[in-house]
């Protein structure tokens, strides 16, 4: 017999509450409002009474939304949702592991995890060093975003924007604007032996 949803939330409070006593956890007991005679009878409830529940329906919970909690949560879990989101973005536009280690944190184990299910073929051998027109082109995209900043500093949104804008590789993208940043000299485009080849990344 299929239970209500009223039945299901039951059972998972119940399960809830007798974890609780189990694990010794009496303040979360008393903030459900179990008081000692409410929990004697959780000592002697048992998974068979769990499924009764189903047959019954009777509804004890007083369930009450805590805002001040609820949207901390939410924002929270929008927040890493929304950085998940961006990771497997890059990740699918062939971003580097040092890129994805400097920005996220990511170790090599989830960057070749996150490759292998969205399908990115394996990176073998120099990516191809860009022309001199592309190479200005990535340059001037760059200095427009750094125009107003003392030390340029690019978020993972910003990579990828100069990506779009550019139509460059991001590995590309990724590896001259480190050098530049190293160069430290953003007043004029950099020659060919400034911008270097390009060396294979993760």
């Amino acid at each position: 017999m299929n239970g209500t949803k009223e039945s299901e939330l039951v059972t998972s409070i119940l399960r809830y509450a007798i974890r609780c006593l189990a694990e010794g956890d009496h303040a979360a007991l008393r903030d459900m409002n179990f008081g000692p005679r409410e929990i004697e009878p959780l000592r002697e409830m048992n998974l068979a009474d769990l499924y009764r529940i189903d047959t019954l329906r009777a509804h004890c919970l007083d369930i009450a939304l805590n805002r001040e909690v609820y949207w901390p949560m939410i924002e929270h879990l929008r927040r890493q949702r929304e950085s998940e989101e961006l990771q497997q973005t890059l990740i699918a536009a062939d971003a580097p592991l040092e890129m994805m280690q400097t920005l996220f944190g990511m170790g090599c184990r989830e960057y070749t995890r996150l490759r292998r299910s969205l399908a990115v073929s394996p990176s073998v051998g120099r990516p191809p060093e860009l022309d001199e027109e592309s190479t200005h082109t990535l340059w001037h995209a760059w200095t427009r975003q750094c125009a107003h900043d003392e030390a340029p500093t690019l978020s993972a949104p910003d990579y990828l924007a100069l990506h779009r804008e550019t139509d460059i590789p991001l590995r590309a993208v990724w590896i001259l604007i480190q050098r530049w940043c190293d160069y430290g000299d953003l007043s004029d485009p950099p020659d060919r032996t400034t911008s270097g080849p390009l060396c294979a990344d993760g």
